[in-house]
């Protein structure tokens, strides 16, 4: 797996940071590790990717509040980096200023390694750093730079849907293949709605457990359960006046289909191991590659869940079903990763942009995304030749299994089974002969 992004951390707590040096070192590009804040805004010059950033540095001082000062002198410096706030004395309301005052995410300590990692990338992924031009100072337009709707009829179409839907506070739910790009839809949808200037949340709702979808969505109470040492908000109270976006929805098991709806329903959520409930204000946009109409008919979603989620629904094809805008993304990625590493003057070779165009793109505008970024980084010269990209064009449009790493082919054959199975990924899993939870895993892992 590529290192991709540089990560600036802020812990006064040695051993803390030697920990997270190890960890954090085997999935990020650069390390950056302080333990005063008071270097912070020299370290900022150097254009970190996501921050990482302790909330507490006085001993005796369990407050949270240097965290905060803190997050608001980064955010006057660079408003759009992302930063996780990191604290071992973690409590309901802190959780909810921060998140309100700029924070992308709020990590208790002891931290799960995983969850740690997730948070940053998430942070990262959806923060505008990546985007801006190192030492220019100069930042995109959130919407404009993170989304290139294409020229095609469908898109232009579906922009306009888009737009003309964010003013409202209706619901949402986005469907499409794996890779089609739901989830920069559901962010365009947030940035130009009345709650842009809110966080939006995402929930990965194939990724939890069903021991934990509570405490995950509605949070907890200190000793609601062994391991709840403190309390807790959920995903429903950090996206409080902001937008809540479910990722696959339509893995979420039937059980916990009646609990979300319920929520839904009422606008209140009752943590676990309390008793008061909670009113919540979001936009809720959720997201699926599965069918759900199929779903409810074979009875695995709740019909009743669907009406709910589905007040608007926003379809975005395939990249084969689009052709026609295959130059203009390419070109899009092209500009982003050429600023990324640093190689400029990079174009495409006429011959090149002919294969890009004719191939077959099972993995949609991700496979596009992550096949540009990876012949940027490997390219000898300025022009990005048909072999750069480990491809060629046959009656079928495959990869060259030639060239095809142990990796890249293992992604490749899941791909596969899951376009095969139509995004069932029970059916998937019994073809590939392993465990839904190994599968899930991958998914994640190759990003498919």
């Amino acid at each position: 797996m590529a290192k991709v992004g540089r990560v600036l951390v802020v812990d006064d707590n040695k051993n803390v940071l030697s920990a997270l040096r190890i960890l954090l070192e085997n999935y990020f590009q650069q390390v950056t590790l302080i333990t005063s804040p008071n270097l912070l805004i020299t370290q900022l010059s150097k254009n970190p990717d996501v921050v990482l950033l302790d909330m507490n540095f006085s001993a005796g001082i369990n407050s949270g509040n240097e965290g905060l000062f803190w997050l608001s002198e980064i955010k006057k410096c660079n408003a759009d980096l992302p930063v996780v706030l990191f604290t071992a004395y973690a409590d309901i309301e802190l959780a909810v200023r921060a998140l309100k005052d700029g924070a992308s995410d709020f990590v208790v300590k002891p931290w799960d390694n995983a969850k740690l990692v997730a948070s940053l990338q998430a942070a990262m992924q959806h923060g505008n750093a990546s985007n801006n031009e190192q030492g220019s100072g100069k930042v995109a337009k959130p919407v404009d730079s993170a989304i290139c709707w294409g020229r095609s009829m469908v898109m232009q179409e579906l922009q306009k849907l888009v737009e003309k839907v964010a003013k409202t506070d209706a619901n949402v739910l986005i469907t499409g293949e794996n890779g089609t790009g739901k989830e920069v839809v559901a962010r365009a949808v947030h940035e130009l709605s009345a709650r842009k200037n809110k966080v939006m949340v995402t929930v990965d709702m194939g990724a939890i457990t069903e021991t934990l979808f509570e405490s995950e969505l509605f949070g907890h109470v200190k000793g609601a359960f062994t391991d709840a040492k403190t309390d807790r908000i959920g995903k429903f109270e950090a996206a409080q006046d902001g937008t809540l976006f479910l990722d696959e929805i339509g893995n979420l098991s039937y059980p916990l289909q009646a609990k979300l709806l319920n929520v839904i329903q009422s606008r209140r959520i009752v943590r676990v191991g309390d008793n008061r409930p909670v009113p919540v204000d979001i936009r809720l946009i959720c997201a699926t590659n599965r069918n759900l109409q199929q779903l409810v008919q074979a009875g695995e979603f709740r019909e009743d869940l669907l009406y709910r989620v589905n007040t608007i629904h926003i379809e975005v094809p395939p990249l084969r079903d689009r052709k026609v805008d295959i130059p203009q993304l390419a070109t899009f990625f092209l500009r982003k990763y050429s600023v990324r590493y640093n190689r400029p003057d990079l174009h495409f070779a006429d011959e090149t942009m002919e294969q890009l165009k004719v191939y077959a793109w099972p993995g949609n505008v991700r496979e596009l995304q992550h096949a540009i970024e990876k012949a940027v980084i490997l390219c000898e010269g300025n022009v990005l030749q048909p072999d750069d990209f480990y491809m060629r064009t046959n009656e079928a449009a495959v990869i060259s299994t030639e060239k095809l790493s142990l990796e890249d082919a293992e992604k490749l054959l899941i791909a596969g089974a899951i376009k095969r199975n139509n995004g069932n990924l029970s059916l998937v899993a019994a073809e590939l002969g392993i465990t839904r939870p190994t599968l899930y895993s991958k998914i994640k892992k190759y990003e498919l």
